[in-house]
């Protein structure tokens, strides 16, 4: 009978053994590996939120009367956003039956001076990148976020893992799964409309589309440099953490592509932006460095 059993679990030992494996591959494959070493930050966290508040309050500008209803119960802020809209109907050629309402991709470029489209990667066999298509992106400039859920330590994402490329370790353990398919898809719509406070959206799920609200949440899509292979391309993104501040601005948080999966802890929203290393020119793509991600 034990001889049995033996044999019955040797059995299933060999079964089994290979299928873990390939799976602890696909993790590792998956979990960007991050050195402790990686502390420092190429832009500060006060650029990121100035970045994040310009081009935020560009898109919702632009887009003002699609906001009446938030606007409705903030008389005060409704006041300051009309200044801003005088002030630039005055400076610009808009004529007088309205508000011109420009794409969120007129809008990054007409803000930060670039905009940024998804298409097939230069790299063989990398199926989507990233590209700068108009415009010109300096050195130490934000030119793009990771979207997606974000997992805190011992929070459950294994079924969403599997097989599963786009998921980003930050230094600190906390995970941010950028996938736009399947159930990491139905997890982050399911978070967002969760948190949604009447009228006022915690979060963007427009990246999970191809029509985007928010025209930098493409950065899952940046591909990794051949690690001097090619030097042509080398990495010119790094990516940074950002926790955003309790005092973000409550009507702009709609453009922000990432939501918590747990909100009974009160903690920081986990953003990682993308941080160029060099200037990059207008029909280049994204490349990055897995190794680069700084706390």
């Amino acid at each position: 009978m034990l001889r049995s059993l033996r044999r019955r679990w040797d059995g299933y030992k060999y079964r089994f053994v290979p299928w873990l494996a390939l799976n602890l591959r696909r993790k590792r494959r998956t979990l960007r590996y991050v050195p402790e070493s990686s502390q420092d930050k190429i832009i500060s966290d006060e650029d990121v939120f100035e970045t994040l508040l310009k081009i935020f309050k560009a898109l919702f500008i632009n887009d003002l009367s699609r906001q009446a209803h938030i606007l409705a119960l903030l008389p005060e802020i409704r006041c300051k956003y009309m200044e801003l809209v005088t002030v630039e109907q005055k400076q610009s050629e808009v004529n007088h039956q309205g508000q011109h309402v420009f794409s969120p991709e007129e809008v990054l470029f007409n803000t930060l001076g670039f905009s940024l489209t998804r298409d097939r990667s230069s790299l063989v066999s990398a199926g989507t990148g990233v590209f700068v298509t108009k415009g010109f992106v300096p050195k130490g400039t934000l030119v793009s976020m990771y979207p997606g859920t974000v997992y805190r330590k011992h929070e459950p994402i294994f079924f969403q893992s599997l097989g599963n490329p786009f998921i980003f370790r930050c230094i600190d353990g906390i995970l941010i799964d950028g996938n736009d398919r399947g159930l990491s898809r139905s997890v982050y719509r399911s978070c967002s409309r969760r948190d949604q406070l009447g009228p006022f959206q915690m979060s963007d799920e427009s990246w999970l589309t191809s029509a985007l609200q928010n025209p930098l949440a493409v950065g899952q899509y940046v591909n990794n440099c051949s690690h001097g292979k090619l030097p042509e391309k080398a990495a010119n993104v790094c990516y940074q953490e950002f926790d955003v501040p309790e005092y973000f601005p409550v009507e702009l948080k709609q453009y922000l592509p990432n939501i918590v999966y747990s909100h009974e802890i009160d903690s920081h929203l986990r953003c990682v932006v993308l941080v160029t290393l060099r200037d990059i020119k207008q029909g280049e793509e994204l490349f990055s460095n897995y190794y680069t991600v700084v706390n």
